[in-house]
């Protein structure tokens, strides 16, 4: 771990055993992705082109059901997991070589209370998506201003927007982060 408590995306893991792997797929709706499958190198893909790491196997999930069997299986197989949203931050977090990446960006949504004056967003969402439910409303949001921002990270990573003046902080409008 390192002094944030998130674990380094450096340690190698090594490869995942197929069986295990084969074990998954039979209880898990989306696509699970090993380095020799159609469409991994797309997937292990962030923002920042200059991140070129390799995970073992990305769990691109379509539901809560698939993350909380990605997050099991990281555990049973002892991998190094990272979780990627909307696939935004500059560091590359969200690719972990030689472990599990949990990909959220094909969750992507949000339903607004407009007499609650809240939002709530899936976890691959991004600010686009937010924006486009919320201002229907005439709301807003404080977590940035790049519609192409995950919103995963945003309120910890200390997203700005224009709003943030009279509205606070991200991360002091952030209530919880499940639909």
């Amino acid at each position: 771990m390192n002094g944030a408590g998130m674990a380094s995306t450096a340690r190698e893991t090594g490869p995942v055993d197929r069986k295990a792997v084969d074990a998954l797929r039979s209880r898990f709706n989306g696509a699970l992705l090993r380095p020799e499958d159609e469409g991994f190198d797309v997937a292990r893909r962030v923002w920042n082109g200059m991140v070129d790491r390799r995970p073992a196997l990305i769990a691109r999930c379509t539901g809560v059901a698939d993350v909380q069997a990605a997050v099991r299986f990281g555990r049973e197989q002892d991998l190094l997991v990272s979780v990627k949203g909307g696939g935004h931050q500059v560091a590359g977090h969200a690719v972990a070589d030689g472990g599990l990446m949990i990909d959220l960006s094909l969750m992507r949504g949000a339903k607004v209370d407009p007499e609650a004056r809240t939002a709530k967003a899936l976890g691959g969402s991004i600010l686009a998506d937010v924006d486009r439910a919320t201002q229907v409303h005439g709301l807003a949001t404080t977590l940035g201003v790049i519609s192409v921002t995950g919103i995963g990270a945003s309120p910890w990573a200390g997203g700005s927007a224009i709003s943030r003046a009279g509205m606070g902080s991200p991360w002091t409008t952030w209530s919880r982060s499940t639909w």
